[in-house]
């Protein structure tokens, strides 16, 4: 499949700003069922960019600018062809051992009433495999339909106890009650092609199963990552794999607003 993405992140600041310093997870990497045939970042003001790969493995970009600043637009383009992989990850940047993510942190800690979810959800019969997608499972069925939205910050027992969750929620809970019955498992962060074209940026997870390596899990939608899926950054939660992060000097408050647009192409692959 042929997807054509466009994000774009805009900045407006109620006063000039003098310098800003932002970390950009906005590059998806190559692995084999996913190929980066175009990929830009495009921004409207004078600014220096510098690529690397973190710790991670993601593909980074540092962006420094000088002001005054009044405000900033941040574009990304380009298209990613895809295969279907059964939410199965080969062949992407693995610079960490999968114990690294049974590390917790306070966004993705399990509470007691998320453990005891998740020994109801997994069960204990069947493979890690099949044990794992009952988990998917169950978080679907308890929050159905769950939106994309912006990122609220709130952890995965707040999100669990609050009772409206969005996508980003539900990776956390997945991976909460992963590394709870010891499963090594991530935050995923990237693009799914939905059938309205505009959407949000998307969250998912992945979680380790020994001979078969990192598999994806999506319970916003009940399913693994197919086709229509893109990965970009992962991290041990969202803040680790957040698509714009920094730091700006200056006073007064920011806004922040975000369009995706993703669409499947002519010409798939």
């Amino acid at each position: 499949m042929r997807l054509a993405i466009e994000h774009q992140t805009r900045y407006r600041f109620s006063q000039p700003q003098g310098r800003l310093v932002q970390t950009l997870r906005l590059t998806p990497g190559d692995t084999h069922d996913q190929t980066v045939v175009d990929w830009r970042i495009d921004v409207d003001c004078d600014v220096r960019l510098r690529d690397s790969v973190d710790g991670f493995g993601n593909r980074v970009t540092m962006l420094f600018a000088e002001g005054p600043i009044e405000g900033i637009d941040i574009t990304v383009a380009g298209q990613v062809l895809t295969t279907e992989s059964n939410g199965v990850v080969r062949g992407s940047a693995e610079p960490l051992p999968p114990e690294i993510f049974l590390r917790t942190t306070p966004r993705s800690n399990a509470c007691a009433a998320l453990t005891d979810f998740v020994h109801e959800g997994l069960g204990s019969e069947g493979s890690a495999l099949e044990r794992l997608h009952r988990w998917n499972l169950a978080l679907g069925r308890r929050f159905p339909n769950v939106p994309d939205r912006p990122d609220s910050g709130v952890t995965a027992a707040e999100a669990l106890a609050g009772g409206d969750p969005d996508s980003r929620d539900l990776a956390h809970m997945f991976i909460a009650g992963a590394r709870a019955a010891e499963f090594p498992a991530r935050y995923v962060s990237g693009y799914r092609q939905c059938s309205a074209g505009t959407c949000a940026p998307h969250g998912w997870a992945e979680a380790w199963v020994d001979r078969l390596g990192w598999v994806g899990f999506d319970p916003s939608a009940g399913i693994s990552p197919d086709a229509n899926y893109v990965r970009v950054a992962v991290g041990l939660d969202a803040h680790g794999a957040a698509p714009v992060a920094g730091i700006r000097q200056g006073s007064g408050a920011e806004v922040m607003t975000v369009e995706v647009q993703v669409e499947r192409m002519a010409g798939d692959a």
